[in-house]
């Protein structure tokens, strides 16, 4: 068999001296994925090569395998031509014009899902219970980790309702699982730019493990949820990645009462109001716990500064830093000790630790949104209290991405069913759906003005709502 050098348009393959076979091979292999009813199918090319061709088009594949086992007898097709006519067929450039897949590429929908955390599939989970065929964009590798968010390196989960223990990892599996079989489509790519300015929404995409170049498609949406999340800084300490989940963390209300860490030394750094609150947090499991400030003070609040100084289970010590993180050198193995610098002296010293916790910050991940959306100091999107709407009717956060204080699992959860909720109840107001028995009549919806927004039918007979 053999591929004529056409770009795209014709391949021939021998079958007996009497017969060739022609078949269309489209200029690059599509995806036979099909889309959930009611989608746009979303065309996703791959490069093809004369070893990727029977992978990348199996229907091709299957066509010729068919034709071969029948050995000798004849292969009865509508495209058979008498093989003499092949050698008056000269290739040559082909000036036709070229059909491009980048309209069928684009979509739009009614909800746009971005980050793959507790938060996002929650908000996954209800969107498409209500038939709103939400798309959820988990992101290849965003902020370094892996889609699901920060909960994927947790090693150990134990207070997430319904699981006595589970690995973050696995919970996660879980949700994205349950995600799909509720009907949400989900894409494994990153988002890298919006428009809010216009509706629908719009936004482009980064290709697969280029997070420098834009695709050319633009996509909309009519609502988008924001659920990208925060990144823990990290202090990139010698042993750091190593022993990450194995005594390293940075969520003591997270791991601290892992079993690993009761009634063991352990160590935080950090010198402001979330470094005392994890560390008197730790001092009701840990034997000891040592906290490492780079000052000469406490940036903590005078409150919360004498809470620290006063717990006998806590030492404080500033103008210290970390340098080496020592341990188990076999698989998996368990931190053991910390490698400490004076910052005036420059003496070291190593103290016993199993483990250690950072509370030095984090980073939400709303750059995206920069001049788009209202931020606080730090960064982080600002919603309305008690609700999950942004100051731009629409777009809805929940997750880390706009919780500073709670930053846990279960909280990020609850704000994913606010803003899928919240999400449909906009909607509904925009497309004029009356609601039956709504409790500020069927004629007081003003579209685009949330604060006149009546009911929806889901939100009636929940009483709590």
């Amino acid at each position: 068999m053999r591929r004529l050098p056409v770009g795209g348009q014709l391949e021939t393959g021998v079958v007996s001296p009497a017969v060739i076979i022609i078949v269309v091979i489209p200029p690059e292999p599509l995806s036979d994925a099909i889309p959930p009813p009611g989608r746009k199918k979303v065309w996703r090319p791959a490069s093809l090569t004369e070893e990727s061709l029977e992978e990348t088009t199996p229907s091709v594949a299957k066509l010729f395998a068919k034709a071969f086992s029948r050995g000798a007898r004849p292969l009865r097709s509508s495209v058979a031509v008498p093989l003499a006519a092949s050698a008056f067929y000269k290739p040559g450039n082909n000036t036709a014009p070229v059909t491009t897949l980048q309209q069928a590429r684009s979509m739009h929908s009614k909800v746009v899902i971005i980050g793959s955390g507790p938060g996002g599939h929650t908000a996954a989970i209800y969107a498409a219970r209500a038939d709103l065929k939400p798309v959820l964009y988990e992101g290849f590798l965003a902020l370094g980790i892996a889609a699901g968010g920060q909960l994927t390196t947790t090693d150990e989960v134990e207070n997430f309702p319904g699981f006595k223990n589970i690995r973050g990892s696995t919970l996660m599996d879980q949700m994205r699982e349950q995600s799909e079989a509720c009907g949400t489509e989900i894409v494994s790519q990153t988002v890298g730019k919006v428009d809010l300015s216009k509706r629908p929404f719009q936004y482009w995409l980064h290709p697969m493990g280029d997070d420098d170049n834009l695709e050319e498609e633009t996509h909309t949406a009519d609502s988008i949820i924001i659920a990208t999340g925060a990144k823990a800084r990290r202090l990139d300490l010698a042993g750091e990645d190593k022993y990450w989940g194995n005594g390293v963390s940075a969520c003591a209300v997270c791991d601290g009462s892992l079993p690993i860490f009761r009634q063991k030394p352990l160590v935080v750094i950090g010198g402001g109001d979330s470094a005392v609150e994890e560390s008197v947090y730790l001092a009701k499991k840990a034997s000891k716990v040592t906290v490492l400030v780079r000052r000469d003070q406490l940036r903590a609040s005078k409150a919360n500064a004498r809470r620290l100084t006063t717990n006998p289970k806590i030492e404080v010590r500033y103008n210290t830093t970390a340098v080496l993180i020592k341990g188990e050198e076999k698989d998996r193995g368990l931190m053991q000790s910390l490698v400490i610098k004076n910052v005036k002296t420059g003496a070291e010293d190593e103290i016993p630790a199993n483990g250690l916790f950072y509370a030095v910050g984090h980073e939400p991940a709303t750059q995206l949104f920069k001049d788009q959306l209202n931020m606080d100091e730090d960064g982080y999107l600002i919603t309305t209290p008690g609700t999950a709407e942004t100051n731009m009717p629409g777009v809805f956060a929940c997750g880390d991405v706009q919780d500073k204080k709670y930053r846990q699992a279960v909280t990020s959860a609850g704000s994913g069913c606010m803003a899928a909720l919240e999400a449909e109840k906009w909607l509904s107001e925009q497309e004029g759906i009356d609601v039956p028995n709504g409790i500020n009549g069927d004629g007081d919806y003003k579209q685009g003005k949330p604060e006149a927004n009546g009911d929806v039918p889901e939100y009636r007979q929940n009483p709590l709502l």
